[in-house]
Parts: structure tokens; C-alpha cells; sequence
């Protein structure tokens, strides 16, 4: 249960309460002695203490606090009639707190015990125990519908935070996904400047080294600015732009790279996913192929648009980790898949239904 639902149920509790104005009536309607009156008040005390302790109490618990008002209320009858209120306040416990035959037992069993009192205070009459028969019955099965009322209530609240927390965990996922493609492509990037840099430095082209550098800084803030827009909701420059950029970082790597076939114009959750999809691919060829050629290929037609990334690297087998599984699960939700084959070349083929 939250805090407010909590502290709603406390203020009800109190409003509860209200329902003690019938015990105080025997006070003002009947000729009650000074020591009755402050004994009836007194008696007050305790059984409110009582009704807190049973509102806050356990089910296995719960029994304790609800004997505790049953007996003051026996105690306090040859006093005050109005003792009556003290045992529905039992009654409704006792339908919130017990499953429902367990309930109606109780009671009847409670029921039965006004009935003992009355005949051992020789009440002239049983409307007493009619009349606290039909209160007793009634608050009690509003217990029951009350424990009903609470259950359907934490269920909810349950629910809800079951949701919530499914959407915590998905979004972990797409952060993890997209950190995970990001800075794959951004290390892979950095440490192919930083090495090209040291080969130049070695051969003492200072000039070249330096332009390397500056784009390994650039690179360096890029990949700080793309984590960043990442964990808040990820942004790009485009498809376009970014498909050129991928293709530098291969040229970086010392492949010829070829780019065929028009880049298209899409919404911007679909590029998002396309541009870290293949920036997954496109890190895989800078960390694992040894081939000296890449094509990138964009094909769209009527009915879908494919965009085929091939390299001669030819490896012996593809072993499907959590870059390619995470391809899969953003294009899973624009009814998109990612093939492969390694024969003749290799290539990763990308299909996306077209949009509308």
C-alpha cells in the first residue's frame, strides 16, 4: 500500500470512530450516576487503544486486540447499554480480519455471548439482543466486504507497480542496447585513431597525427554527447549523416567502403534504430573483420526497404551475441529482421516493411 492510500485509510480510521456516539447516548437519555458516567468514559480509553491495535494489526494477530474489546465491552454493560457500539466495533474486525465462514462462526459465537450477558443482568427485555444481533451481523458483513474493498485495492496497486516496473526494466534494456552499440562503434573509433596516430608519430608525420588526434577528441565528445542524449532519450543527426560518418570510420580502418542506392527520408523512432543497428554492424567489421572491402547498400521498394552491409572479411561462422540479438529487438517492433550469410561474402542484411 503507498503512502497515501496509507494515510487515507488512517484518516478513515478515525472517522470510524464517529460510530461511538452511540455509546455516549445511554449517558444523556438515562439518570447515570457520576461514577458511571466517568466509568463509562474511562472506559473509553482503553478500547481505543484497542481499536488502533486491531486496525493495525495482522490477521494472525488480530485476535488479541478484538478479545481485548469484547471484553471491555462485557465489563462496562451493567454500566452502560450503549456497550453495544463497543461490540460492533468487535463485529467489524472480525468480518475484515477472518475468511468468511470463519467470520460467520464468530459471530454467531458473539451473538451467542450478548445473549449470556443479557440473561446474567436479568434484562427485563431481549430487544438488547435483537437489536445488537442485527447491528453485530451487519457491521460484520460490512467487515467482510470491507477486507474485499482493501484486497481489490493492494491488487491494483500491486498491478500498477508490476507495470511500472516492467517499464523500468524495458527501458534498462533499450539503454543498455543503445550504450552498448554507442560505445562499441566510439571505442572501436578511438582506438583506431589513437593507433593510426601513433604509426604517424612513429614515421614523423606530426601534421597527419595531429589531424588524427583532433578527431579522436571529436570523437571522444561525440560518444559523451551521445550517452548523454542516450539515457534521456536517444537523438540524431539523421540517417544520412550518420551512415557517412560510419562510412569514414571504416575508411579509418583501411577498407574501401562503397555506398550504393539512395538513403531514405524516415520517422525518427525508426532511424533511431536503424542508425544504432548499424553502427553495431559497422563496429563488428572495424573490431573483427580482416577483409579490405565494404559496401553498404540501401534498396527500397514498395512493399520494404533492405540495406545490405557486405564486407570480403569472410569469416568461418557468425556467433549471435548481444550485439545481434539487440538488432533483432529493435527491429522487432517495426516488424523488421536482420539475416546474414557468409557466402560469397559475408553480409548482414537489414529488412524493414515500408512505411505508410
Amino acid at each position: 500500500m503507498t503512502e497515501s492510500t496509507k494515510s487515507t485509510e488512517d484518516k478513515l480510521a478515525w472517522v470510524y470512530l464517529v460510530n461511538l456516539v452511540f455509546y455516549l447516548i445511554p449517558i444523556f437519555v438515562t439518570k447515570m450516576l457520576p461514577w458511571q458516567i466517568a466509568l463509562s468514559l474511562a472506559a473509553l480509553i482503553p478500547f481505543v487503544y484497542c481499536y488502533f491495535w486491531a486496525y493495525r494489526s495482522t490477521t494472525a494477530k488480530a485476535y488479541q486486540p478484538i478479545l481485548a474489546m469484547i471484553a471491555i465491552a462485557v465489563l462496562i454493560t451493567p454500566i452502560n447499554t450503549g456497550s453495544l457500539s463497543l461490540f460492533t466495533f468487535a463485529g467489524f474486525f472480525i468480518g475484515f480480519f477472518y475468511p468468511l465462514r470463519t467470520a460467520i462462526y464468530s459471530l454467531l459465537a458473539l451473538i451467542g455471548l450478548l445473549s449470556l450477558v443479557n440473561a446474567g443482568l436479568n434484562f427485563d427485555h431481549y430487544y438488547w439482543v435483537i437489536y445488537g444481533a442485527g447491528l453485530i451481523a451487519g457491521v460484520g458483513l460490512f467487515g467482510v466486504a470491507e477486507r474485499k474493498r482493501v484486497e481489490h485495492k493492494c491488487q491494483q496497486q500491486k498491478s500498477q507497480s508490476e507495470i511500472q516496473q516492467l517499464a523500468t526494466m524495458l527501458e534498462r534494456e533499450r539503454i543498455a542496447r543503445d550504450l552498448h552499440d554507442i560505445m562499441g562503434h566510439s571505442l572501436s573509433s578511438i582506438s583506431l585513431k589513437a593507433e593510426l596516430a601513433e604509426k604517424l608519430i612513429a614515421n614523423n608525420n606530426i601534421d597527419q597525427a595531429r589531424q588524427q588526434l583532433i578527431e579522436l577528441n571529436t570523437i571522444a565528445r561525440d560518444s559523451l554527447s551521445q550517452i548523454r542524449q542516450t539515457v534521456s532519450g536517444y537523438k540524431h543527426k539523421g540517417l544520412s549523416a550518420s551512415v557517412t560518418q560510419l562510412c569514414q570510420t571504416l575508411r579509418d580502418k583501411g577498407l574501401i567502403v562503397t555506398l550504393e542506392g539512395e538513403i531514405p527520408k524516415l520517422e525518427p523512432e525508426l532511424e533511431t534504430q536503424l542508425i544504432l543497428s548499424l553502427t553495431e554492424l559497422c563496429s563488428n567489421i572495424v573490431r573483427h573483420s580482416k577483409g579490405s572491402h565494404c559496401e553498404i547498400q540501401f534498396e527500397q521498394t514498395t512493399t520494404e526497404l533492405r540495406i545490405a552491409i557486405t564486407d570480403d572479411g569472410c569469416p568461418s561462422k557468425i556467433e549471435q551475441g548481444n550485439g545481434l540479438i539487440g538488432i533483432n529487438e529493435r527491429l522487432a517492433k517495426f516488424q523488421g529482421v536482420l539475416s546474414w550469410s557468409l557466402t560469397p561474402k559475408c553480409q548482414f542484411t537489414i529488412s524493414v516493411p515500408a512505411q505508410a
